[in-house]
């Protein structure tokens, strides 16, 4: 009798897919108990490996052209797409139906083209020209806040890590993302549309693992800007908020967000990783150099 090998699903770190520093694995396994793949068992250097990795990369990405953001966004989707059948097949070996598994693909691929279309509009939506009594303009626009660290929900496997990692790199931000511990295989392969798709390597890197084990890094690292989680667990939910306080990092708790109905996206999820920064400028300036205005 043949024994099945089992794909091991690296994680993906800095455009890389390397194996875990711990050299640890576990392999989930599906609702008849048959083990799906070999999957890394991350730790805290994995994590801080992403971070820098992360940091790296958000000058570049923040600095980028919404408009190539948004090309870049789209091509996520092409190549999601050009992709359906191996995430159908991967989503139906961790439980889902053939039906729901389709539907999953198909809204993720829609949710990577509309916050493409985001991109270089959200900014016009936001941004203010506020009134003042002094001779200023005074402008406040919405500005990418840094690195953030999300926590993926357990159980929407594909479209729950594309609805969070989306609008976060569509705002120019850069990101750490744990996948699901019990679902983790489309979130691996999800990484390997990535890196067919122009992104630059450390915008987004992909952990898998325990969150009990890896929670607590996330939230307490302090070079991170913003940590997003979904599960609706209050003693973790209680803890991000404690330790998020040492260098006040945002927090967004998206546990009652139902990702197959239109409030899973939104402009305002952008903003949720956004800081407003405000710019007085003097109207003699302007006007001086402009010759009037």
């Amino acid at each position: 009798m043949r024994l099945e090998v089992l794909k091991t699903y690296k994680i993906y770190i800095g455009g890389q897919f390397p194996r875990t520093e711990s050299g640890r694995y576990y392999s989930p396994v599906n609702k008849t108990g048959k083990k799906l793949a070999n999957v890394c068992l991350c730790s805290r250097k994995d994590f801080r490996d992403a971070v820098v990795a992360a940091r790296g990369a958000f000058s570049g990405w923040s600095n980028r052209a919404a408009f190539n953001r948004s090309q870049i966004l789209y091509r996520m989707a092409e190549m999601l797409e050009g992709r359906k059948a191996q995430f159908v097949e991967e989503l139906v070996l961790q439980g889902a139906s053939k039906v729901a598994a389709e539907k999953e693909v198909n809204l993720a691929t829609d949710r990577l083209i509309y916050y493409a279309g985001w991109c270089d509009k959200f900014q016009q939506l936001f941004s203010a020209v506020n009134p003042v009594a002094t001779p200023h303009f005074n402008f406040s626009v919405p500005e990418p806040t840094g690195v953030v660290s999300i926590i993926a929900p357990q159980g929407d496997s594909l479209l729950g890590l594309v609805s969070l990692i989306a609008p976060v790199i569509a705002g120019g931000n850069t990101c750490v993302v744990l996948a699901s511990e019990t679902k983790p295989l489309c979130a691996v392969t999800f990484a390997e549309v990535l890196n067919s798709s122009d992104l630059p390597g450390g915008v987004v890197n992909i952990l898998t693992g325990k969150p009990a084990e890896l929670v607590s890094w996330f939230t307490d690292h302090m070079d991170v800007n913003a940590t997003l989680y979904c599960e609706s667990d209050s003693i973790v939910q209680k803890m991000i908020r404690e330790k998020s306080a040492v260098n006040l990092k945002r927090v967004h708790f998206y546990d009652k967000i139902n990702w197959y109905t239109d409030e899973g996206q939104s402009p305002y999820f952008i903003m949720d990783t956004q800081e407003i920064k405000t710019t007085w400028h003097p109207v003699e300036n302007i006007a001086g150099a402009g010759g009037g205005y």
